[in-house]
């Protein structure tokens, strides 16, 4: 371990020097504890975040005003000849799954607090009758797709420090869902420390600790090479990654038209979209600015130019980022090998942290007092040298569960699944109410002639399970 006075020469560079205020009055784990945290830090990075003016947003508005609708977008079928093609790029992922080339990433970093939910947002129950959680739901979607492809689609999760632990015993608990323990390969997103707004200076959030926060889902990039997991994928032969978030039930986890799709057009990094309800909705858009596609934040893009309509009436930017992608794995690898990194955003935040008379300070939520810096993974959109735009059926693949009521909450979501189950047996002959809660085990294949016997004119009641 390095003396105080080296410590305090090499925080002193930057001005950090506070860091070590009560070193003296911290016992050996403390003292090791706040050196690992002091370590993990790139302090000229910091500083060159910290000195971004106010006026950083401008570059975002400046793209905005050159963005024009996404130029490779693949719309939804209309005609037959539409159909044609989605069922060539579906029969082509097939192809990649029978092939063994295919992984899944799934970002998992975040906590439930929005539900009113205490634990990691994956343990989420969203089962409108068996409460599965949304972990579970994925876990046996990926389960069932490997099976109909005769292969192992390795399952890669992103964490966070505040989810990790959680996240790992629960896999654990419930015997990883029925995955394989060696085919699920759990890695922590990096951190990177508040700042104050006026000074520059890292917070402390306790005498011997940093106040840290997970450096975005665009620290992916950095957390695979860190954990080794990008020579892993090398070594099982993966080249094809789905990636996509842990709040959407009804998201196609590894869906074989995406996966066809962004393969049949040599696709550096696809993006599922889905239209907008309307213009005020938060969301992200997929744009083109200069020949480049990439996504322009809700609040980065002016209000008059998400109200344009196109002369049908419907929106000019309505390609909501839904948060589900398709990566090539040699092309994160060249992101590593040439350095090139994915840019930092800042968010104005009211961060708690102790003062340096010791005294704990906890700002008004209203009141910002820090920066924290992030990735976001759709940055690496721009870089590509092709990226590809699919348009996903909203109603059957974007239902997620972010807010506890309302819009976009359990209640929705789990009425979207009722929905889509209640389709799926009617297609198969069985007969269901409008209105029976009725959920379909993703390792069901309703396609199979034993469950078409099976559900052939049968009424289901309210609240039925059907499982293997």
């Amino acid at each position: 371990m390095p003396n105080h006075s080296e410590l305090q020469a090499r925080l002193l560079a930057h001005d950090q020097s506070h860091l070590l205020q009560w070193w003296d009055h911290l016992d050996e784990a403390a003292r090791h504890r706040l050196l690992a945290q002091i370590e993990s830090i790139d302090f000229s990075l910091i500083a060159r975040l910290s000195q971004w003016g106010d006026d950083s947003s401008s570059s975002s508005g400046e793209l905005a005003a050159r963005a024009t609708p996404p130029q490779q977008l693949i719309s939804q079928p209309k005609t037959e000849a539409d159909r044609e093609r989605w069922r060539t790029a579906s029969a082509r992922g097939e192809e990649l799954l029978r092939d063994g080339v295919v992984g899944a990433v799934l970002v998992a970093g975040g906590q439930g607090t929005r539900l009113g939910f205490d634990k990691p947002k994956g343990m989420f129950p969203i089962g409108p009758v068996s409460q599965r959680s949304l972990f579970q739901v994925f876990c046996e979607q990926l389960l069932a797709r490997g099976r109909r492809a005769g292969v192992v689609i390795p399952y890669f999760v992103m964490t966070s420090d505040a989810t990790h632990d959680d996240t790992v015993a629960f896999f654990e608990e419930y015997h990883f869902f029925g995955l394989k323990p060696h085919d699920v390969y759990f890695f922590r997103q990096g951190k990177l420390p508040a700042v104050d707004d006026q000074t520059g200076k890292i917070l402390l959030a306790e005498r011997d600790e940093i106040a840290l926060s997970p450096d975005g889902h665009g620290g992916l990039v950095k957390a695979l090479r860190a954990a080794g997991l990008l020579d892993l994928m090398r070594d099982r032969g993966l080249e094809t990654l789905y990636y996509h978030q842990v709040d959407n039930p009804t998201a196609i986890v590894c869906d074989p038209a995406f996966l066809g799709f962004h393969e049949l057009h040599g696709s550096d990094m696809s993006t599922k979209v889905v239209n907008k309800v309307s213009a005020e909705e938060k969301m992200g858009v997929l744009v083109s600015v200069d020949g480049q596609t990439q996504i322009i934040e809700y609040s980065d893009m002016p209000v008059e130019r998400t109200r344009e309509v196109e002369p049908d009436g419907t929106l000019r930017f309505r390609a909501g980022n839904t948060a589900m992608h398709v990566v090539r794995r040699g092309y994160l690898q060249e992101l590593v090998d040439q350095g090139r990194d994915l840019p930092y955003h800042r968010a104005h935040k009211p961060v708690s942290y102790l003062q340096h008379t010791g005294e704990r300070i906890q700002p008004d939520p209203a009141s910002k007092n820090a920066y924290k810096f992030e990735q976001f993974i759709f940055d690496v959109l721009p870089m590509a040298r092709t990226a590809l735009v699919v348009e996903a059926d909203r109603a059957a693949e974007f239902n997620p569960v972010k807010n506890q009521s309302g819009a976009d909450s359990p209640e929705t979501s789990r009425a979207a699944i009722c929905r889509l189950n209640r389709e799926a047996l009617r297609a198969a002959g069985a007969i269901v109410a409008d209105d029976a809660r009725v959920e379909i085990s993703p390792l069901v294949d309703l396609t199979e002639d034993a469950w078409g016997r099976k559900l052939a004119h049968q009424t289901l009641a309210d609240e039925t399970i059907l499982m293997p």
